[in-house]
């Protein structure tokens, strides 16, 4: 007989066994799954949970399945799953802990719950869209050089200007949010759209499960902000960088990679440094085409999938011809909605 609950401490040991071919096994098992804080945080009602919550599921005395959600900054709006692992082919039992949180969590008032998931892993997407009620809404890829890692941070520190570049103040948080809300495609803003409040950075940002830094990239002179940088990591060894752009301004990316280099290359020299690219975005093929210039490869790319109650919905437009100043355009086209 199979059973789900929370994960604890004595669970420890079956859980190394079973992540253990992860390269941060020892920083998910320690600091993430056995944080200390943890069966305390299970405690907290919904709006003021900031840690991941594990559960497992065994057989027995075997641990058949580990599943890991984590709260966002608004964890009514939305949470993530982010761990879930089960032995090979065993997709019943994925089932199992992926409706097992969904139900536990949409009872507690989330209103949606968010993953992301290796492309090349098809079966599990299609367990978690044809089995558990999540759709497929978009695309997330990382680029990585590995040459441009190798390099010490003096080598990045004349290729930008600290004059355009400044630390992030929670007062630039509003501004944060008109620049992302603007950058995302118009059928995608009911799903991804973020609050002031979920770029702040919070009181208990030193008890959270990952480091970031956030910066500005504004004109020197007129001091316009064009782009807002997120670092994040979990390990201090791979870093990703999230480059937040206004749809109107043409920025240096090489500038923005570099100064970003230099801030992880002067923490820890064994720092690898991914770039993401958002396919929701307005500009994501334009920010695609001058990585690959930059001689950035793509790494991974990962199905953005949600069980949000808004959709987005593809039909058919009926082959009709319409004018528009004095051009005409073909009916016969696919149109995003959101129902």
């Amino acid at each position: 007989m199979t059973k789900i609950r929370q994960l604890y401490f004595f669970d420890k040991k079956y859980a190394k066994e079973m992540i253990s071919f992860l390269n941060n096994d020892d920083t998910f098992v320690n600091n993430v799954v056995f944080n200390p804080f943890v069966p305390f945080h299970h405690l907290l009602p919904l709006r003021f949970k900031f840690f991941p919550e594990s559960y497992v599921l065994k057989e027995q005395n075997e641990m058949k399945g580990l599943i890991t959600i984590v709260p966002t900054k608004s964890p009514l709006k939305q949470m993530e799953i982010q761990k879930l692992l089960f032995e090979e082919n065993c997709y019943n039992d994925a089932e199992d802990l992926i409706q097992y949180v969904v139900s536990k969590y949409k009872a507690m008032g989330t209103s949606s719950i968010i993953v992301r998931i290796d492309d090349y892993l098809t079966d599990l997407i299609k367990i978690f869209i044809a089995k558990c009620g999540f759709s497929q809404i978009s695309f997330e890829k990382l680029w990585n050089s590995k040459q441009k890692d190798c390099l010490p941070a003096q080598d990045y520190e004349t290729k930008f200007n600290p004059k355009r570049f400044r630390s992030f103040r929670n007062s630039d948080a509003a501004m944060m949010t008109n620049i992302y809300e603007e950058e995302l495609l118009p059928h995608i803003r009911p799903l991804l759209s973020k609050e002031p409040n979920e770029f702040k950075d919070s009181a208990l940002k030193g008890l959270s499960f990952y480091t970031d830094y956030k910066y500005v990239y504004r004109d020197e002179k007129s001091k316009k902000v064009y782009a807002f940088l997120l670092i994040k990591t979990m390990d201090n060894i791979n870093f990703v960088l999230d480059i937040i752009r206004s749809s109107w301004d043409d920025i240096n990316v090489d500038e923005i990679i570099s100064f970003a280099y230099y801030q992880i290359k002067k923490r820890t020299n064994k720092a690898k440094l991914f770039i993401k690219t958002k396919k929701y975005t307005q500009q994501s093929e334009q920010h695609e085409k001058e990585l690959t210039n930059m001689n950035f490869e793509c790494t991974q790319n990962k199905v953005i999938l949600t069980n949000s109650s808004a959709r987005v919905i593809k039909t058919d437009v009926s082959e009709k011809k319409y004018t528009v100043l004095s051009q005409f355009y073909s009916g016969l086209s696919v149109t995003n909605k959101i129902s």
